[in-house]
């Protein structure tokens, strides 16, 4: 564990001395990290664990110019009431922020949900951070729901020509869950490995069709330019991170796989991911 320098402590009832701190892992975007923090009261009355008054572990992501990206990320309970001048140990779990890069990681003391411990006078433990992407290696395959054997061969054909490579199932990093008779835009695989690797869980973006008029029940995800944050349609023909969740909430729109947004995962919907569902792809009707 690493060793905290010497810092100002101010007196009052509510004071910390930060003691070591350990990354358990090395972070990467958008993930759950785990890190050990040891820490002592320095105050005059106890930190208790009560529900009406208790003490917690916070934590705020800053920017290389002091800016909040992530302000009172995830709150870790202590272990037990902390009597003065008595030092406790405690495993934090944190999301790192979205993107990889150099971070300031500052871990903080928050009373009863009211206030932080640095609001009066006490020095926060701020870290410098390397965050890393959030797949270690670029590597998307793909499966598909059941459907007749012509039609994964013509998808197969689109996906031949994409501008990342695919991997044999079993090799991925990120798994894509498209109907037989999809056609991805060339460009796919690298917008969704690209935003993996930014730190989102789930990716997914536009359903493209053909013919003259397109089908209403697929008028949400028509394509269209960026992201949208708050895009509130379940997400079709998504890629995601195996485990990230312990499990996925599936259902089919239109014939195509459709994934709910995860509850504890970043997730992205971009219009210019585009997937092409041609009406005679062997998709059910809705």
């Amino acid at each position: 564990m690493h060793t905290v320098p010497a810092h100002a402590v101010p007196a009052g009832p509510l004071a910390v001395r930060w003691l070591g701190w350990e990354l358990i892992e090395s972070p990467r975007a958008g993930a759950v990290t785990p890190v050990e923090v040891e820490l002592e009261n320095a105050g005059t009355v106890p930190w208790r664990i009560d529900r009406e008054r208790r003490v917690e572990i916070g934590y705020h992501w800053l920017d290389d110019r002091g800016n909040a990206l992530t302000w009172g990320g995830l709150w870790a309970p202590l272990p037990h009431a902390v009597a003065p001048s008595e030092r406790v140990r405690r495993r934090v779990e944190l999301r790192s922020p979205l993107g990889p890069g150099t971070y300031t990681l500052a871990f903080d003391l928050v009373d009863a949900g009211r206030r932080w411990f640095s609001e009066v006078g006490n020095a926060r433990l701020e870290l410098a951070v390397e965050v890393g992407p959030r797949i270690p290696r670029r590597a998307l395959a793909v499966v598909f729901t059941p459907g007749p054997e012509e039609l994964v061969a013509q998808s197969h054909r689109f996906l031949r020509s994409q501008d990342e490579a695919l991997v044999p199932r079993g090799e991925e990093e990120a798994l894509a869950h498209l109907a037989p008779g999809c056609e991805p835009a060339p460009d796919w695989s690298r917008r969704l490995l690209d935003a993996h690797a930014e730190g989102f869980a789930v990716v997914a973006g536009s359903i493209e069709t053909t013919g003259v008029r397109r089908p209403r029940e697929l008028e949400p995800w028509r394509p269209g330019a960026g992201r949208v944050p708050q895009f509130a349609h379940p997400l079709l023909c998504a890629s995601l991170i195996p485990g990230a969740e312990p499990s996925w909430e599936w259902s089919d729109v239109a014939g195509l796989p459709a994934l709910a947004h995860p509850p504890n995962e970043p997730w992205l919907y971009d219009g210019r991911i585009v997937v092409r569902a041609p009406r005679r792809s062997g998709r059910r009707r809705g």
